[in-house]
């Protein structure tokens, strides 16, 4: 059986020396497949699995003369394993090699994200506990709503992070594929069983129809994920760094001794991390059409895809592995402001009461139409005054004032009454 080796951090799994040992393994397990039924010594697979190994300098001298890898790799092994190593690669053509070794660097790149992911959920957990009750203003069009709390933020952030989660999850079980079914796919030159033993020794299903490739559908879905929980974290990132603008200073980055904001204006504290994440997750979307036209293949087979797989693959298993970390770390270090949250909600004197007060004139009489005009005017009064107050301007408004009480509009402009349900969704979340 092949040793499972130890997952190392993700720039680990896309080196050459890492892309070879995958190479190598799938070889090393076809021919242990080959040996079970009865199609090479046991003598000759105990000398392979003794002595095959690469130099990677070696394999890049004779690619250089033979113009394609695997020859140059096989040719490499060879040296070291001599007459035994006619029994390696029997019936196989380089992409089962190739595309085999790559979802073995798939699969271990989805487990070292979903280790990250993870670790960002805990932390978005505990933030979420902490600030269930710490009242915010709401916003929509960027424009303030009604009440909501931080932990009420957060669990909508949980909750998509657990969507990614599931996602990365499923994504892991699509990828882990292999294919040792030679050229065009056929197993004209192999046996069926000879794929499905390999695979299982390298903990991979066997693809269920592939060509001479194992279909680009499922590298393009691949990329497509990354994107996407690369998408959600660049939503987490812009609201700290909207959350964190001078005039509104509810949330910061955290900040440590010694660091500096601005080359030029020594009080700037700025939400570089954030804008780091935003900007990395442009990347990753960036990718996702080049992954999306690597599908259609030429009849069995091309290798266009092939040589942008090389960059595409590395560059967002290991980006979006960073910015997982990344946001952990600005989570854990968040710097929350409930006071600057209240002073925020507060504004206008409570403008963002409006729906309660247009809901109880309604309740005490008033059609929508008359009951919305009559708000909309007092609140429109406090919006456009620097000093404006809407509870007031109500409490002066003989119409509404009228129809309702002191102890009616106190529980208007109560905001708790907006946490009465948040049990509901942490009960979903288990928060």
């Amino acid at each position: 059986m092949i040793e499972r080796y130890t997952l190392p951090e993700m720039g680990r799994i896309w080196t050459e020396n890492a892309k070879f040992q995958s190479w190598l393994k799938v070889e090393i397990a076809a021919c242990e497949a080959n040996c079970s039924l009865g199609k090479m010594p046991e003598e000759a697979l105990k000398e392979i699995c003794l002595n095959a190994k690469f130099e990677e300098s070696r394999i890049k001298e004779i690619e250089k003369e033979v113009k394609h890898d695997v020859i140059a790799f096989l040719t490499n092994i060879n040296e070291f394993v001599g007459d035994a190593g006619r029994y390696i690669h029997v019936g196989m053509t380089s992409s089962d090699v190739l595309d085999t070794g790559l979802s073995l660097q798939l699969k271990d790149s989805c487990e070292l994200l979903l280790e990250e992911i993870e670790k960002l959920e805990n932390e978005v957990r505990l933030l979420a506990r902490k600030h269930k009750n710490t009242l915010m203003i709401g916003r929509s069009h960027a424009i303030h709503g009604e009440p909501i709390s931080f932990g009420f933020k957060l669990a909508g952030w949980l909750a998509e992070i657990l969507r990614d989660k599931k996602r990365l999850l499923v994504l892991k079980e699509s990828i882990s594929i292999g294919q040792i079914s030679g050229a065009m796919g056929t197993y004209a030159n192999t046996n069926p069983k000879i794929e499905k033993i390999t695979c299982e020794l390298l903990g991979l299903k066997p693809d269920t129809a592939s060509t001479q490739v194992i279909s680009r559908d499922r590298h393009a879905e691949y990329v497509q994920t990354i994107a996407l929980v690369g998408a959600s974290l660049d939503r987490f990132a812009t609201e700290i760094r909207n959350l964190q603008r001078t005039d509104v200073l509810e949330v910061e980055e955290g900040f440590t001794k010694g660091q500096k904001g601005s080359s030029a204006m020594p009080h700037k504290r700025n939400p570089i991390r954030s804008e780091r994440v935003s900007g990395l997750s442009r990347i990753l979307r960036s990718y996702v059409v080049t992954a999306l036209e690597n599908v259609p293949l030429w009849h069995e087979r091309d290798i266009s895809h092939s040589s942008n797989e090389r960059i595409m693959l590395p560059d967002v298993s290991i980006c979006l592995h960073f910015m997982l970390r990344e946001m952990k770390e600005i989570i854990s270090n968040l710097k929350v402001y409930p006071e600057n949250m209240l002073k925020n909600l507060n504004i206008y004197g409570g403008v963002i009461f409006s729906q309660k007060v247009l809901l109880l004139l309604v309740e005490k009489g008033l059609s929508r139409e008359k009951a919305y005009s009559l708000v909309q005017k007092n609140a429109h009064q406090a919006w456009n005054n620097e000093n404006g107050n809407f509870r007031e301007n109500i409490a002066g408004d003989p119409e509404i004032m009228g129809l309702v009480t002191e102890n009616d509009l106190n529980k208007c402009f109560d905001p708790t009454i907006h946490l009465n349900n948040l049990n509901v969704i942490w009960k979903k979340l288990s928060i």
